[in-house]
């Protein structure tokens, strides 16, 4: 895995993980009781962007962490991945 290589995983891993955090906690306008004019009443209330994505950047760390060391430790080689398909022939 080259410099470009590892900073391309990170980036997926890492909006990855938002997209899988955004949901997780979120409560509604309607839910809240406080529906601002002009807006969905299913519209979050609160978001709480920053703390989600700080959680993202920590688990999407770990995640690269050990997708590295997968890579550059050898246990998965491309010569093992090109020959994946052949499991399922």
């Amino acid at each position: 895995m080259n410099l470009t290589g590892g900073i391309v995983l990170y980036a997926v891993l890492w909006f990855l993980t938002l997209f899988i955090l955004l949901p997780i906690g979120l409560v509604s306008q309607e839910e809240a009781g406080e529906v601002v004019p002009g807006t969905h009443a299913g519209a979050p209330h609160r978001a709480d962007l920053g703390r989600k994505m700080l959680w993202s950047t920590v688990i999407s760390a770990v995640l690269w962490g050990g997708c590295a060391w997968l890579i550059l430790g050898g246990v998965f080689t491309r010569e093992d991945v090109m020959n994946w398909d052949q499991l399922v022939r």
